[in-house]
């Protein structure tokens, strides 16, 4: 019989339909073709692009050319500008600004053919300390209020580029969803007095059903209520509510987790298109205790039709608890 389940801190319900239950064997991959040609992100391509404002591995001091190991560059293509005022102004009950903001585009090897998730360590290392460091910096512009974080992987999940890249976007106002997972996760806290998200790391070691593989700082598990089959969190296991926060120790931990995270994954549905976005603390706020950051990773296996879109329900075709056993029976396929 389907499950309705509920997610305990933005209270959108989920309906799990294990009776349309699938293996990962069962989901098709459409294959991306190789794109041949002319590659913006690639050495040697460096003045097509934005000048870089961050780069990691150059040896030499001449910037935008060769021997970079992760570089990041304005998007060329911005959702929104950096230059100007926000202007905000009302016209009658509607309420609108200028399109400020910073995108920015994260160049996460220069090797066009490497994958996010198989990177080494001490590089995947790099791309996590880039989004810190970027964080950090436009964290002094006062005209934005969030850093949304995020990767698209595969054509089906948005992305535009093989050559792999993550994107970052300041915003001069604070995302809908990240305003309600702070709604949430205070209202918890006044009850109980407690963050939520510790409380599901604390029940989920307790259970051990839903988790999917830890180290020494972080934990990612299969949620209790998933949008689709194989999401998954990483979460640190200590409370913080701010990624930009995080020591080396930590960011490098992070990588390791990562890596495993995503080559459980495509060892269960190799290829399979994912997006994964960072969830933290608006900018130059204050220790939240009721708030955890934590990635969101999403694979795009099911489709959003009609019912979705009308009711806001997502109908997942696999129980968090059978992805968590794929993921975790996955080792041995990348071993």
């Amino acid at each position: 019989m389907p499950e309705l389940r509920k997610d305990p801190v933005l209270g959108r319900w989920i309906i799990i339909a294990s009776e349309r239950g699938k293996r990962p064997t069962d989901f098709v991959i459409a294959e991306t073709p190789t794109i041949g040609g002319f590659c913006p992100l690639c050495p040697g391509n460096e003045n097509t692009t934005p000048h870089e404002v961050l780069v990691y591995g150059r040896e030499s001091y001449n910037p935008d050319s060769p021997g970079w190991l992760v570089r990041v560059v304005p998007n060329k293509y911005p959702a929104l500008v950096i230059e100007g005022d926000l202007n905000r102004e009302g016209e009658g009950l509607y309420d609108k600004m200028n399109g400020i903001g910073a995108h920015e585009v994260i160049v996460e090897s220069p090797r066009h053919e490497d994958a996010f998730s198989e990177l080494p360590t001490d590089h995947m290392l790099l791309v996590f300390k880039a989004f810190q460091h970027r964080i950090r910096d436009l964290e002094h512009d006062n005209r934005f209020r969030y850093v949304l974080v995020f990767k698209n992987f595969g054509k089906a999940a948005g992305a535009s580029l093989e050559h792999s890249h993550s994107q970052l976007v300041a915003l001069p106002v604070l995302p809908r969803k990240i305003e309600s997972e702070l709604a949430g996760a205070l209202t918890y806290y006044k009850y109980k007095e407690r963050c939520v998200y510790c409380d599901i790391i604390h029940q989920e070691l307790k259970q051990d059903v839903r988790v999917v593989c830890k180290n020494k700082h972080y934990i990612t598990i299969t949620p209790f209520a998933p949008r689709t089959p194989f999401e998954m969190w990483v979460l640190p296991l200590n409370h913080s509510s701010a990624y930009h926060e995080q020591t080396e120790e930590q960011l490098r931990a992070l990588a390791e987790i990562f890596s495993e995270s995503l080559c459980r994954l495509d060892a269960c549905i190799p290829n399979v298109p994912y997006n994964f976005v960072l969830h933290t603390q608006p900018l130059r706020s204050r220790y939240m205790e009721h708030f955890h950051f934590h990635f969101e990773i999403v694979p795009k296996l099911t489709s959003i039709a009609g019912f979705e879109w009308g009711s806001g329900f997502y109908i997942n075709p696999m129980s968090p608890e059978k992805a968590a056993s794929y993921l975790r029976e996955s080792l041995e396929r990348i071993s």
